[in-house]
């Protein structure tokens, strides 16, 4: 597969060529499908696959960037720990770039605050352990895709008996966010690529009752190129077969790593460490039962009433329409600050803050190829 990430190899590949040109025969109108995953968004533009398709099949970048549908308010909570003297926040380190209304982790660390970069939220467990006189904070960002690893490393801190860790749970679920789409007044879609490794550990399952109830097509697939364009096939298919009357369904492209119910193993770490609740995604606002809230068992770890900071009420940047643009009624291109403005080395909207946010993706690859 290393090969068909180049772009030139990839148009030259036989096994593409014939997926490309099955989306060609069977895209027959408007239509417009939805990738709601940021590692999908990367792809499609490394790949070039938008200039492989027909123009009547436009391809939107939903809410599947984790950074981006952070609120602002939450990277304030995050910015106000760091400034604590007895704190110390633990995060990924693409959380450190992102602006909150007046700072960012990376500014309070250069002011010296204890912000450190780390790869997995066990290693908070260890630095509590390391340095029992500080408060260790990790910020829980993500999808059902890091809430188990972040899940499992609260249980083994109550395991080993260490107070000093805590954690801003800012999760974020996929299946009520794509309830939530299909009910956007004047949406116009028409099918979901669901994430591959979201779904290996909630299951394909998860996505039926967008297909059954709200009759939108939802298939399953893999990172790779091919993935991708085997999955747009097989929605296009689906979408035809809608468009004759036909019932939409769940389909798997990624079998290999799905399964119809999931991980269970993941899946019960979930359950033991988290409580579903209203959350707020940036851009878009509240949607119902899309977070997580720790358990009542596991509160005492929430970082935010451990150390009492309250959330506020900032203001987005003028003119961001990032949104819009995660909503699928706009392109990353519509927005004016698109390019000028905003770009990657001086983001202003959350998409173009995260390598994988739709923004930065179309600036990278997109943009660049068109000029």
């Amino acid at each position: 597969m290393k090969e068909l990430l180049d772009f030139e190899a990839f148009r030259e590949g036989p096994e593409a060529e014939g997926l490309v040109r099955r989306v060609r025969e069977l895209v027959d109108g408007p239509t417009a499908l939805m990738e709601v995953c940021g590692t999908h968004t990367v792809a499609i533009g490394r790949a070039g696959i938008r200039s492989l398709v027909p123009e009547e099949l436009r391809l939107l970048s939903g809410p599947g960037c984790p950074v981006c549908v952070t609120p602002l308010g939450e990277i304030d909570q995050t910015i106000e720990a760091a400034r604590r003297p007895d704190v110390t926040v633990a995060t990924f380190g693409d959380m450190m770039r992102v602006p909150g209304s007046e700072s960012s982790l990376e500014r309070e660390r250069a002011a010296g605050a204890d912000v450190r970069v780390v790869t997995s939220a066990l290693d908070a467990v260890k630095l509590a352990s390391e340095e029992p006189s500080r408060e260790i904070v990790f910020i829980g960002v993500g999808f059902e895709t890091t809430s188990p690893t972040v899940a499992a490393a609260l249980l083994e801190a109550e395991r080993r008996d260490v107070p000093n860790v805590s954690v801003f749970p800012f999760f974020k679920l996929v299946p009520p966010a794509l309830e939530f789409l299909v009910g956007v007044p004047d949406r116009a879609l028409d099918g979901f690529l669901c994430p591959g490794h979201v779904s290996s550990i909630i299951g394909s399952n998860a996505y039926e009752p967008v297909a059954r109830e709200a009759g939108i097509p939802c298939v399953v697939t893999g990172f790779e190129p091919l993935d991708i364009l085997a999955g747009i096939v097989m929605l296009l298919e689906q979408v035809r077969d809608v468009r004759s009357g036909g019932a939409a369904r769940v389909e798997t492209q990624y079998s290999r790593a799905v399964r119809p119910e999931g991980n269970p193993t993941a899946r019960s770490l979930l359950d033991e460490t988290f409580d579903t609740a209203d959350a707020e995604w940036r851009g878009i606002g509240a949607i119902p039962a899309s977070g997580y809230v720790l358990s009542q068992d596991l509160m005492h770890r929430d970082a935010a009433a451990k150390l009492g900071i309250e959330r506020p009420e900032p203001a987005e940047p003028e003119g961001c329409i990032c949104g819009a643009i995660m909503l699928g009624r706009k392109l990353p291109g519509d927005c004016p600050l698109f390019g000028t403005d905003c770009t990657p080395r001086d983001p202003v909207g959350p998409c173009m803050v995260s390598s994988e946010g739709s923004c930065a993706a179309h600036f990278r690859y997109e943009h660049r190829r068109s000029t």
